[in-house]
């Protein structure tokens, strides 16, 4: 799809205004504008819940509240509401002690450039002194023993490590996962969250934290975040360290950002990295002191990302290129890639890792979760020369894709094909049709855990049955700052990252 220079969409679109609010997929604009388009003005007052991390950050320096405050009432949350009680496994033993200093490092003068912030650490990320199960049965009551080595970064920045969020069963199993049972969406109880980052997608939709940790391998920082209206980065492989995070696949496994928004992640991101990361750091200051301004060159996929995908999310991806051409960017379409073979080949290699790690607890196979086990036993039927050929199949892959994408800055991509899907019969619904989870869910993300590619989700709206979709925004490797620039102008002349589910308590 291309925008042409009348303005008049080709393609999804079919030429449908986009500041329209009688389609039946979307919510009423904002009554401000902005060249035409839905915008947001900055509330006056905004409930400490709700606080982005600079309005946080700026309300503890000023002493309007404290961290002490801050988690006092985020706990409170997780108390009272049911994506608390779903979504939070455990409480950190630290959190209050951490709360307290971080207060008194402001009241004296010496903050950290995260201070006091809160966040939530999907329960395969160690947290030194906390619970670490992995979501199974088989862990016990295990504790960690010292941080993961993001944990550690972002706890030297300030942050607080205050919670442990469910997953399913070593990033891998059904949403009914044997152990904790199911997150259900924060928008729609019948609904899941998407995995495998369950409970930090959840809790933040509901407003329980300020951003969290996840994990993807074949879509899990952005499965959740697309269903819960929330913004989660994959970033470039090995961006963040996954020492101390519990393999799934560990020529996939990425371990990621989620928060409210892009803005967000921008604060974050350069507190996370294996190293220090000039780039990061830079990028992410600019991008945090100034709105981005420059124009990008966006490529609109052809087939496959398309392919599969229910009509409201669609629509919903074509009104945000339309917002993305209104600011300025330039709109180009990208030749087909034949993604299936690629695809396929991720779920070789993730199964057949997934086998190698777990195939030894087999004689207490009750102990899993179906659909962890299905996937084991997947894995446990390739022959070497499928997952070899596999492995091969990837360096095709970053190489084509590398190539599709050599005159673009970033790719823009529908998210998931439909909103979030049921719990009691796993399945999607795309255009009037009950499509099961293992059909939809990876379509569109798995390539990037494939390739390593950067990729981001951020929210586009909502679809027929009032929930969140998404739009996903890809840049080579190394190149995550772009994924945040192209998110945060975006989320600049747009307010669908704002939307709260009615279960939040605010």
């Amino acid at each position: 799809m291309r925008v042409s220079d009348t303005g008049q969409a080709q393609g999804p679109l079919d030429g449908r205004d986009p500041t329209r609010a009688d389609l039946p997929f979307r919510r009423p604009p904002h009554p401000l504008h902005v060249m035409g388009l839905p915008t947001i003005a900055a509330p006056l007052t905004r409930p400490m819940r709700d606080m982005g991390i600079a309005d946080l950050l700026s309300a503890f320096a000023s002493a309007s509240y404290t961290p002490l405050d801050y988690v006092a009432e985020l706990v409170a949350a997780i108390e009272a509401l049911p994506a608390g009680t779903q979504s939070v496994l455990r409480l950190t033993p630290d959190a209050q002690a951490a709360a307290d200093d971080s207060s008194r490092r402001w009241a004296a003068g010496r903050p950290r450039p995260l201070e006091g912030v809160p966040f939530g650490v999907k329960d395969i990320i160690d947290v030194a002194g906390a619970g670490v199960t992995c979501g199974s049965l088989f862990t016990g009551d295990r504790i960690a023993a010292a941080d993961a080595h993001v944990v550690s970064r972002l706890r030297a920045a300030g942050a607080i490590p205050m919670a442990i969020t469910a997953t399913t069963e070593f990033a891998a199993g059904s949403p009914h996962n044997p152990r904790f049972g199911a997150v259900h969406n924060p928008w729609d109880e019948t609904r899941w969250t998407g995995g495998s980052s369950t409970g930090s997608g959840a809790a933040l939709a509901a407003r329980l934290m300020p951003f969290a940790l996840g994990t993807d391998t074949g879509g899990s920082i952005r499965v959740p975040s697309c269903w819960c209206g929330t913004t989660g980065l994959k970033p470039s492989r090995e961006l963040v360290s996954r020492r101390g995070v519990a393999p799934l696949s560990w020529t996939l496994d990425h371990v990621g950002p989620m928060a409210r928004s892009a803005a967000d992640i921008a604060r974050v991101l350069p507190f996370m990295t294996a190293e220090p990361d000039p780039s990061v750091i830079a990028g992410c200051a600019t991008l945090s002191a100034q709105p981005p301004g420059r124009p990008l060159r966006i490529g609109v996929p052809q087939t496959w990302f398309t392919e599969r995908v229910d009509r409201s999310v669609l629509e919903n991806w074509g009104i945000a290129l339309k917002v993305f051409d209104a600011l300025g960017h330039r709109l180009i379409d990208m030749p087909p890639i034949d993604i299936a073979p690629w695809h396929e080949a991720g779920w070789i290699i993730l199964q057949s890792e997934l086998a190698a790690l777990q195939h030894d607890r087999l004689d207490r196979a009750e102990l899993f979760d179906p659909g962890l086990l299905v996937r084991l036993r997947n894995g446990l039927g390739y022959s070497a020369v499928d997952y070899i050929s596999a492995l091969q199949a990837r360096i095709d892959a970053q190489a084509a894709l590398g190539a599709a994408m050599a005159e673009v800055d970033v790719m823009i991509t529908p998210g998931i094909g439909g909103e979030a899907g049921r719990l009691d019969t796993m399945t999607v619904d795309i255009n009037g049709e009950a499509v099961a989870f293992q059909h939809i869910i990876s379509r569109n993300t798995m390539i990037f855990d494939v390739t390593g590619f950067p990729a981001l989700m951020a929210p586009s709206g909502f679809g027929a049955a009032g929930l969140p979709t998404g739009i996903q925004i890809i840049s080579r490797p190394g190149e995550d700052v772009l994924c945040l620039e192209a998110a945060i102008a975006f989320q600049n002349a747009t307010d669908h990252h704002n939307a709260m589910p009615p279960g939040a308590g605010l």
